[in-house]
């Protein structure tokens, strides 16, 4: 293919695109396509000359397209949205077409220099005091990894990445038990260690982790002799919207001199909206925040907002400047590689850029009011359903419920049974967690162009299917 030929495929991947999204509602949610399907269906050696795009395209929507769940359609109520807003398609494809390489800000200044200023119109958004800087990660995952290398480096005074830790006290790290699994691989990663990582109990309706069972923990390992190195809070968890007392666990981190990394990928986005901040009382007291505007702004996939009270503790974690990558003659400039652990770095800020001017902070904050209203609406009709139980209350536009008729014979296997029904189905898609040992459904809105009569759906769609069920498993083979 050469480059006179791609305007004309240009406009037909647009004109692709633009009708994918105005009718993706039309289609099963999730992918029906069997294991090894998509496999089988490709050849088992790559071509020795090349193909014309047409009979590529052609495949693309043969082969690739049945094995897609899109997690754009309306009704993707499951684990939390990545979404797609059109202007953020635009700015992925002009980032895509100039393909700049972001690693230094001489190799892309406009990059770094907006990357600069969206953070700093994130930071605004928020609410957050002037003095935090930010930096776009490619996930929450890289974000909380770079949070706990840098509570490592601190909690060994700078020589954890010359020495190791090899005959070092043991590093000691604190958080609940609904934190996401990132954090453990970041525990592992960083060489701290498994079971260093304390588990703290949680309490209340919000399942945050208790302030007084995490200052036993700390005095237990220092009187144990072992090293807390940081506390890790949660803000809006995965299973359930889990969230941590920022303010108060957060003063006993500082009470004991330790850094504190928050992990609000999910729920950071809704604290554009005034009202929902106390949720996070005290925020400005944390070392590093994380958020991701891929979730729940309508940025493309990947954009992780990562702010940083004192970026130079990140940078002196993180940075190596070989030769090569320095730029001489020019006081004053940020390099981002520098506060990441990749050094090759997307331009991403242009998709915050496109999406806050194509919406103004008023308009996302719209969407994200109707998805919470319209939820909780759902959980209220759900609540007054007599074989429903909801197990965990909304946190946002997030709950868990549980089906709970008279004469089941094993919830948990009823409980999967349905949600897995519900999903093959293919009118809405829903995940299930783990609450207390007990199997529950999650249900969330946040997908973009998710509108009230979608969520409405949900109510129908979950019972009807849950009153076709057998109570028993040996019944419904």
């Amino acid at each position: 293919m050469q480059w006179n030929e791609f305007s004309d495929w240009g406009k037909r991947v647009a004109e692709w695109a633009q009708h994918y999204h105005q009718t993706v509602g039309d289609h099963p949610v999730r992918a029906r396509t069997r294991p090894g399907d998509v496999l089988n269906a490709l050849p088992p050696a790559p071509p020795e000359t090349g193909e014309p795009i047409e009979g590529i395209f052609e495949d693309f929507e043969r082969i690739v397209m049945p094995g897609i769940t899109h997690w754009q359609h309306p009704r993707f109520f499951a684990y939390f949205n990545s979404n797609a807003s059109a202007p953020s398609v635009l700015a992925e494809f002009l980032a895509s077409a100039i393909a700049p390489q972001c690693m230094l800000w001489q190799t892309s200044p406009a990059a770094t220099e907006m990357e600069t200023r969206m953070m700093d119109w994130l930071r605004q958004a928020l609410d957050l005091p002037e003095g935090f800087a930010g930096v776009i990660q490619d996930s929450a995952s890289s974000a909380t990894l770079a949070a706990v290398l840098t509570l490592r480096e601190k909690a060994l005074n700078w020589q954890g990445n010359r020495q190791g830790l090899f005959g070092q006290t043991p590093l000691r790290v604190y958080c609940s038990s609904e934190v996401h699994t990132s954090v453990d691989r970041a525990i592992w990663v960083a060489g701290i260690g498994q079971d260093n990582l304390v588990r703290v109990p949680i309490k209340g309706d919000w399942r945050g982790m208790d302030p007084a069972a995490l200052e036993a923990a700390i005095r237990a390992d220092l009187d144990a002799g072992l090293h807390p190195a940081g506390v890790i809070l949660c803000v809006g968890g995965t299973g359930t919207g889990a969230t941590d007392p920022v303010d108060a666990c957060l003063k006993i981190a500082q009470k004991y001199g330790l850094y504190t990394h928050v992990d609000a990928a999910w729920a950071g986005s809704a604290m554009i909206c005034p009202e929902y901040r106390h949720y996070w009382p005290g925020i400005d007291q944390a070392d590093s925040i994380v958020f991701n505007p891929h979730k729940w702004l309508g940025v493309q996939f990947d954009c992780c907002a990562h702010f940083l009270k004192n970026p130079d503790d990140l940078v002196q974690t993180l940075a190596i400047s070989p030769e090569y990558l320095k730029t001489h003659g020019k006081d004053g400039i940020i390099n981002y590689s520098e506060w990441s652990v990749p050094l090759g770095r997307r331009f991403r800020a242009l998709k915050l850029w496109f999406v806050i001017r194509a919406y103004g902070l008023e308009g996302l904050r719209a969407r994200l009011r109707n998805h919470v209203n319209w939820s909780r609406d759902l959980h209220d009709r759900l609540a007054a359903e007599p074989d429903f139980r909801i197990v965990t209350p909304p946190m946002w536009s997030l709950w868990t419920f549980r089906y709970e008729p008279p004469g089941a014979a094993d919830l948990d296997d009823l409980n999967l049974r349905l949600v897995n029904a519900i999903n093959d189905d293919g009118r809405i898609y829903l995940t299930q967690t783990r609450v207390d040992g007990d199997i529950v459904i999650r249900f969330q809105a946040g997908q973009f162009e998710t509108t009230e009569e979608d969520v409405r759906m949900a109510f129908d769609v979950i019972t009807e299917i849950a009153r076709t069920l057998p109570m028993t498993p040996q019944e419904d083979r």
